[in-house]
Protein backbone atom coordinates (compact mmCIF):
# COMPACT_ATOMS: atom_id res chain seq x y z
CA UNK A 1 0.00 0.00 0.00
CA UNK A 2 1.20 3.36 -0.97
CA UNK A 3 0.38 6.85 0.90
CA UNK A 4 1.35 10.74 0.60
CA UNK A 5 3.22 12.22 3.45
CA UNK A 6 4.16 15.82 3.71
CA UNK A 7 7.81 16.69 5.26
CA UNK A 8 8.25 20.69 7.09
CA UNK A 9 11.37 19.57 8.46
CA UNK A 10 14.54 17.07 9.10
CA UNK A 11 12.55 14.56 7.17
CA UNK A 12 13.23 16.70 3.90
CA UNK A 13 15.64 16.05 1.34
CA UNK A 14 19.20 16.80 2.24
CA UNK A 15 18.62 17.49 6.09
CA UNK A 16 19.45 15.53 9.39
CA UNK A 17 16.88 12.30 9.14
CA UNK A 18 16.62 12.75 5.13
CA UNK A 19 13.91 10.12 4.56
CA UNK A 20 15.33 8.70 1.59
CA UNK A 21 18.56 8.38 3.84
CA UNK A 22 17.30 6.62 6.81
CA UNK A 23 15.00 4.09 4.31
CA UNK A 24 18.26 3.14 2.52
CA UNK A 25 19.65 2.32 5.67
CA UNK A 26 17.21 0.04 6.91
CA UNK A 27 16.95 -1.17 3.13
CA UNK A 28 13.17 -0.21 2.78
CA UNK A 29 11.67 1.02 -0.69
CA UNK A 30 12.90 5.07 -1.76
CA UNK A 31 10.24 7.68 -0.95
CA UNK A 32 9.09 9.15 -4.48
CA UNK A 33 9.18 13.01 -4.07
CA UNK A 34 5.74 14.76 -5.65
CA UNK A 35 6.81 18.52 -5.16
CA UNK A 36 6.19 20.84 -2.86
CA UNK A 37 3.23 21.82 -1.35
CA UNK A 38 2.04 24.11 2.21
CA UNK A 39 -0.67 23.45 4.98
CA UNK A 40 -1.65 25.62 7.36
CA UNK A 41 0.49 26.53 11.01
CA UNK A 42 3.48 27.87 12.29
CA UNK A 43 7.31 26.93 12.84
CA UNK A 44 8.96 26.63 15.92
CA UNK A 45 12.05 26.27 16.73
CA UNK A 46 13.36 23.51 19.06
CA UNK A 47 17.19 24.03 18.44
CA UNK A 48 18.00 21.00 15.97
CA UNK A 49 14.62 20.69 14.59
CA UNK A 50 11.15 22.05 13.39
CA UNK A 51 7.86 22.26 15.06
CA UNK A 52 4.88 22.80 13.14
CA UNK A 53 1.89 23.74 14.98
CA UNK A 54 -1.46 23.25 13.48
CA UNK A 55 -3.23 26.94 12.79
CA UNK A 56 -5.42 27.09 9.90
CA UNK A 57 -5.57 30.33 10.68
CA UNK A 58 -1.84 31.15 9.43
CA UNK A 59 -0.45 31.09 5.69
CA UNK A 60 0.96 28.01 4.95
CA UNK A 61 4.34 26.24 6.10
CA UNK A 62 6.17 24.65 3.16
CA UNK A 63 7.50 21.22 2.61
CA UNK A 64 7.70 18.28 0.55
CA UNK A 65 5.36 15.96 -0.70
CA UNK A 66 6.77 12.37 -0.77
CA UNK A 67 4.64 8.99 -2.25
CA UNK A 68 6.20 6.25 0.58
CA UNK A 69 5.88 2.61 0.87
CA UNK A 70 3.40 1.67 4.28
CA UNK A 71 6.54 0.22 4.95
CA UNK A 72 8.31 3.69 5.55
CA UNK A 73 5.71 4.92 7.76
CA UNK A 74 6.70 2.66 11.36
CA UNK A 75 10.22 4.42 10.17
CA UNK A 76 8.82 7.50 10.49
CA UNK A 77 7.70 7.24 13.36
CA UNK A 78 10.72 6.42 15.02
CA UNK A 79 12.16 8.94 13.83
CA UNK A 80 9.52 11.27 14.92
CA UNK A 81 9.60 9.52 18.33
CA UNK A 82 5.81 9.05 17.58
CA UNK A 83 4.26 5.91 19.56
CA UNK A 84 0.53 5.79 18.52
CA UNK A 85 -1.75 6.32 21.55
CA UNK A 86 0.81 7.55 23.61
CA UNK A 87 1.47 11.41 24.29
CA UNK A 88 4.56 12.65 22.50
CA UNK A 89 5.91 16.23 20.89
CA UNK A 90 4.94 15.03 17.78
CA UNK A 91 1.78 13.11 16.53
CA UNK A 92 1.08 11.71 13.35
CA UNK A 93 -2.10 13.15 11.32
CA UNK A 94 -3.63 13.22 8.42
CA UNK A 95 -4.34 16.61 6.14
CA UNK A 96 -5.59 17.39 2.92
CA UNK A 97 -3.19 19.56 0.40
CA UNK A 98 -3.10 20.92 -2.88
CA UNK A 99 -0.33 19.48 -5.11
CA UNK A 100 -0.14 20.98 -8.38
CA UNK A 101 -2.97 22.15 -8.47
CA UNK A 102 -4.45 18.13 -7.51
CA UNK A 103 -6.07 17.53 -3.85
CA UNK A 104 -3.90 15.04 -1.83
CA UNK A 105 -4.44 13.78 1.77
CA UNK A 106 -0.86 13.18 3.38
CA UNK A 107 0.13 12.24 6.46
CA UNK A 108 2.47 14.72 8.60
CA UNK A 109 4.05 15.44 12.25
CA UNK A 110 2.80 18.66 13.75
CA UNK A 111 3.42 18.82 17.53
CA UNK A 112 1.38 18.29 20.61
CA UNK A 113 1.68 22.21 21.86
CA UNK A 114 1.54 20.75 25.29
CA UNK A 115 5.32 19.80 24.59
CA UNK A 116 6.70 23.00 23.53
CA UNK A 117 8.52 24.28 26.29
CA UNK A 118 11.34 26.26 25.27
CA UNK A 119 10.75 26.31 21.80
CA UNK A 120 10.88 29.45 19.84
CA UNK A 121 7.93 30.76 17.63
CA UNK A 122 9.72 31.80 14.22
CA UNK A 123 8.78 34.34 11.24
CA UNK A 124 9.33 31.94 8.79
CA UNK A 125 7.30 29.19 6.21
CA UNK A 126 10.69 26.90 5.36
CA UNK A 127 12.53 25.13 8.05
CA UNK A 128 15.47 25.15 5.81
CA UNK A 129 15.57 28.62 4.70
CA UNK A 130 15.42 29.69 8.01
CA UNK A 131 17.96 27.06 9.69
CA UNK A 132 20.50 28.01 6.99
CA UNK A 133 20.25 32.12 7.71
CA UNK A 134 20.21 31.02 10.91
CA UNK A 135 22.91 29.26 11.28
CA UNK A 136 25.17 31.63 8.92
CA UNK A 137 24.39 34.56 11.41
CA UNK A 138 25.72 32.13 14.11
CA UNK A 139 28.81 31.42 12.29
CA UNK A 140 29.32 35.20 11.20
CA UNK A 141 28.39 36.28 14.94
CA UNK A 142 31.67 34.06 15.74
CA UNK A 143 33.56 35.26 13.00
CA UNK A 144 33.89 31.95 11.36
CA UNK A 145 33.87 31.45 7.92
Amino acid sequence: MRHHVFAYGTLRSGEANDLAVHAESRGLPPPRTLGQARVPGRLVDFGGWPGLIDDGTLPGVLGEVFDVDASLLPLMDEIEEHVPGVDGCFVRRSIALQLDGLAVQAHYYPIDTRFLGDAVAIDHNDWIAYRQARDKAALDAAGIE
